[in-house]
């Protein structure tokens, strides 16, 4: 009777082995994916920081443009008062306006494809949290199946268990 017992717990202790092994592998494989996508977490949000302070920048750069053309108009408007002389200075200021104004429009063209990328980079980081999310769920899904796993396999060794053997 007491080696029939050994062997059933050896195969016991086997099988409990082997489902460590088995979990210990699976989760091994979601432990890399979650670092996985937290390295591209991470990423993106330098990837949007970098974007963030371009964003800044072309701001400033706006601001700057607008006061340059703001003193062009107003150097273009005492040119006109001051008369036939300064005509000459006018045709430079408007040559100059209309540089500004197509740099305006570069810059107008830059900031629509900054947007655009911003917008492309909000999408990805959108798909890659729902990714993250799906995976949390089926990591949580998976969590508690085996906590009913083992909390149903704990219930009959309570009522099986030997009182007090000394083994």
């Amino acid at each position: 009777m007491n080696h029939r017992l050994h062997q059933i717990n050896l195969v016991g202790v086997c099988c409990l082995v082997a489902l460590c092994a088995f979990q210990w592998r699976h989760d091994r494989r979601l432990n890399l994916e979650v670092d996985r996508l937290e390295s591209t977490r991470f990423a993106q949000e330098e990837k949007m920081l970098d974007q963030e302070k371009t964003l800044h920048g072309l701001s400033d750069d706006l601001i700057r443009f607008k006061e340059q053309t703001i003193q062009v108009r107003a150097e273009l408007l005492e040119a006109r008062q001051k008369g036939t002389a300064a005509e000459q200075e006018n045709t430079h200021l408007t040559g100059e306006r209309n540089q500004l104004r197509e740099s305006v429009n570069r810059w107008s063209a830059a900031v629509a494809e900054r947007d655009q990328l911003v917008q492309e980079a909000n999408g990805r980081i959108g798909d890659l949290a729902a990714r993250l999310d799906a995976s949390i769920q089926k990591y949580n899904q998976l969590m508690a199946e085996y906590n009913a796993l083992v909390g149903g396999s704990n219930k009959p060794r309570a009522t099986n268990a030997p009182t007090s053997s000394g083994h």
